[in-house]
């Protein structure tokens, strides 16, 4: 399989991404069309795709945000005014390309792209024992004091973490 290049992505890509979603996740985790087709319209959408062969074989669902603002599963991208956070929604990969750096080459352009924008952290919820991953990764736990937030963070279930990055900005 050839795999073009990270790129934003589009309308276009949303069923793929949905084939990619149902593959990797359980019914609790599989987010619909309509809303993946809001989080598009948000200004402050910076999600990412890779195809292999012309089809969607991994995806990055990103936007910017503010530090301690966690989406809630299911929710919509609020764009804020002086972001300074990226947000990693969500990143799968088909399971028959697991292995072959297509997540490493979604993240990298991610966190490129966070740094030209002068973002100066990155953030995740941690799900389905991906901690490790991401501990992988320079992520580690943030506290979520806000009360709001906690809830937000515990629409994703039992186990579920905040986890913060900070970017070198240069």
């Amino acid at each position: 399989m050839t795999a073009g290049a990270p790129r934003p992505l589009q309308a276009r890509d949303l069923p793929g991404l949905l084939a990619v979603q149902q593959a990797c996740y359980g019914a609790a985790f599989v987010e619909g069309a309509e809303v993946f087709a809001r989080r598009l319209d948000s200004p402050a959408h910076r999600s990412l795709v890779l195809e292999r062969d012309g089809r969607v074989a991994a995806y990055l669902v990103a936007y910017a945000s503010r530090l301690g603002h966690i989406t809630p599963l299911h929710g919509d991208f609020q764009p804020h005014a002086a972001p300074d956070t990226l947000y990693l929604h969500d990143m799968a990969v088909l399971p028959q390309c697991a292995g072959q750096g297509l997540s490493g080459a979604l993240l990298a352009q991610a966190l490129a792209q966070a740094r030209a924008e002068g973002l100066r952290h990155t953030a995740l919820v941690s799900v389905q024992g991906s901690q490790g991953y991401w501990a992988r990764h320079g992520y580690a736990a943030h506290p979520v004091p806000d009360a709001a937030q906690r809830a937000h963070l515990a629409s994703y279930g039992a186990g579920a973490s905040y986890l913060v990055r900070t970017l070198c900005i240069s």
